[in-house]
């Protein structure tokens, strides 16, 4: 069966570091006083969060977060875990730069997932990735920026500008797609197999900015957290409640 990709998207929300928020008893709290999640209340288009925090622009590590809404207040459904942040630390999403290995602060949807392994169990449209799947980011190719692929053919040819997906180990075993710069217009595919898009993304600001499996070292700009918390997250997310991510500075 032909697999397809389509992006599930919902409306960039508004924060705000005002309020506070009512932390369930028997959930976990958050890791300190300057992790209380006091924005939450101020999102209104999503009922699950990822809330991703770091301590300064220059960090390559912080603490990833899950919270649900429920009747109007918002619970900790997991424990907090380190998150490995981009090589080159934080930047804000509307000004980042291709290969700069800095990790987009923002809110972003959370829209569809994929994985070197089987679905583990997500309501997110999941592909189990492998050696016709890939990820291009051309800049001389804009149709094909940040857009995902299934063809069978040879990627050896895209050199630095793909990401053969099947091929990048444990990290890739279980990914969920941040829509950072992702294409905003129809995907088509083409005679010769190539996703394409009707209206590209931003070929600068790069692409392919994922919550995966972390491996211990720094990330190019995704977020990467322990296996055993990705597959948690990904057994939680549920498209109908709009999951969102949001990525933070504290100071």
């Amino acid at each position: 069966m032909k697999k397809t990709w389509r992006a599930l998207r919902v409306r960039a929300v508004a924060i705000s570091t005002v309020m506070s928020v009512v932390i369930l008893i028997g959930f976990v709290s958050p890791v300190s006083s300057h992790a209380t999640p006091a924005l939450l209340n101020e999102i209104t288009d999503s009922e699950q969060v990822v809330l991703v925090t770091a301590e300064s622009w220059r960090s390559t590590v912080g603490t990833l977060q899950v919270f649900e809404k429920s009747a109007n207040s918002w619970s900790a459904t997991q424990k907090s875990v380190q998150a490995n942040l981009g090589y080159g630390g934080l930047v804000a999403g509307n000004n980042r730069k291709q290969g700069t290995g800095t990790t987009p602060t923002g809110t972003y949807a959370l829209t569809s997932a994929f994985g070197i392994k089987s679905n583990p169990g997500t309501k997110l449209n999941y592909i189990k990735v492998d050696k016709n799947d890939a990820w291009t980011y051309n800049s001389k190719v804009p149709s094909t920026y940040n857009v995902f692929q299934t063809a069978n053919k040879d990627w050896s040819n895209y050199g630095d500008d793909v990401e053969v997906l099947s091929t990048y180990g444990k990290q890739y075993n279980y990914v969920a797609v941040l829509d950072f710069n992702l294409p905003a217009g129809q995907i088509t595919q083409g005679a010769n197999g190539i996703n394409r898009t009707d209206q590209s993304a931003n070929t600068s600001l790069g692409g392919g900015i994922f919550l995966h499996v972390s491996i211990g070292t720094k990330t190019a700009g995704c977020i990467a957290i322990p296996q055993k918390a990705m597959k948690q997250i990904l057994k939680w997310l549920d498209p109908k409640k709009n999951p969102v991510i949001v990525i933070r500075v504290e100071s």
